[in-house]
């Protein structure tokens, strides 16, 4: 993470690895930081913890709640047809759009997310309805202040519920909580449907205790549309599909609120799944006011050794997911030694 700091020129980042089965966090990072020994006033917001207590609009990382929840409510399957999804749509004043305008307007539920779109998005929340969408949220522990084992939490900011905010909430717009909370509903989606608490103090979990949210066969349809986010072409995370780990995965680029003003500065965010297969760990890395960097070669994972120097898109795609693949490569054949082991 430090490494990456001056290639994207971000103000901070975080980053959680997390076992996704019993809530036990195995590293937690958050940049810039500062030396505990020393014992100074810091008064500088930017050495907030991003980890725990940065409250943030993470954007397209939520809609795979949003299908998650259509799939859970029985209202979609994965192969459910959209047709004539318009490039745009109007909900009170504003104006929603898709981020590429090559967006197909024939999709089915399951290339909604592996394409990240945002209007077919919105129809699958308006199947849903307000009151299962917001309470599916709030299941998944993504609405309200986390309890931790640490006080140095956030607070995700309150809203009202309306038809423009389901509409906006089920691609991350104008709703927020923290990487720490992203982890814990994650983890939910992907672990088979199970509730967990993540935790700092090792959680010598009990298997029978556990406490399903999810209805069976939930999990096992969304690891497979998140394989493919990874793993295809179409998908917006190719840079993190790294040999022999089955990497899992949803990008996130939202617009940063400062002051209630959306600006041009970027929060980036990649959560991870991996091994898919038999899902263990999350890892998320987010990066705060990225920029893009047009002297930086890409290594694509495709086989080809090919390289791509320059960039000009400033999204997690780019940035985000380069910085997982690179980690996983590094801590991949550590967590297969050392923990798979002894769990």
């Amino acid at each position: 993470m430090i490494k990456f700091q001056p290639i994207f020129n971000n103000i901070g980042s975080a980053a959680i690895l997390m076992d996704i089965n019993n809530g036990n966090i195995l590293s937690m990072l958050s940049l810039p930081d500062f030396n505990l020994n020393k014992r100074k006033n810091i008064k500088d917001v930017n050495y907030i913890n991003r980890a725990t207590k940065g409250v943030y609009e993470f954007g397209s990382v939520f809609k795979t709640f949003t299908i998650a929840a259509g799939l859970h409510e029985g209202v979609i399957e994965t192969n459910t047809e959209f047709t004539n999804l318009p490039k745009s749509l109007k909900c009170a004043k504003n104006r929603i759009r898709e981020y590429d305008d090559k967006m197909p307007s024939d999709l089915t539920a399951e290339q909604i997310l592996i394409r990240s779109g945002n209007i077919g998005s919105v129809r699958i929340a308006q199947k849903i309805g307000l009151e299962k969408y917001s309470l599916f949220l709030e299941r998944l522990g993504l609405l309200n202040k986390i309890k931790f084992d640490i006080e140095e939490v956030g607070q995700p900011l309150p809203f009202k519920w309306g038809k423009c905010k389901l509409a906006t909430a089920s691609f991350g717009h104008g709703i927020t909580t923290t990487s720490l909370q992203l982890a814990k509903g994650y983890a939910t989606i992907s672990n088979g449907g199970y509730s967990v608490t993540p935790t700092l103090i090792k959680n010598f979990f009990d298997g029978n205790k556990k406490k399903r949210i999810l209805k069976e066969g939930v999990s096992e349809q969304m690891n497979l549309i998140l394989r493919k986010i990874v793993s295809t072409k179409e998908g917006t995370a190719n840079f993190a599909n790294i040999e022999g780990y089955e990497v899992g995965g949803k990008t996130g680029t939202a617009e940063k609120s400062i002051n209630g003003v959306y600006t041009r500065n970027k929060v980036n965010t990649f959560v991870a799944v991996f091994p898919i297969s038999k899902p263990h760990f999350i890892l998320i890395v987010l990066l705060d006011e990225p920029k893009a960097n047009k002297e930086y070669v890409y290594h694509y994972k495709d086989g080809s050794n090919f390289k791509y120097k320059g960039n000009w898109r400033n999204t997690a795609g780019w940035s985000s997911v380069e910085i997982t693949g690179k980690i996983i490569e590094k801590i991949g054949p550590i967590l297969a030694t050392k923990y798979l082991e002894i769990n």
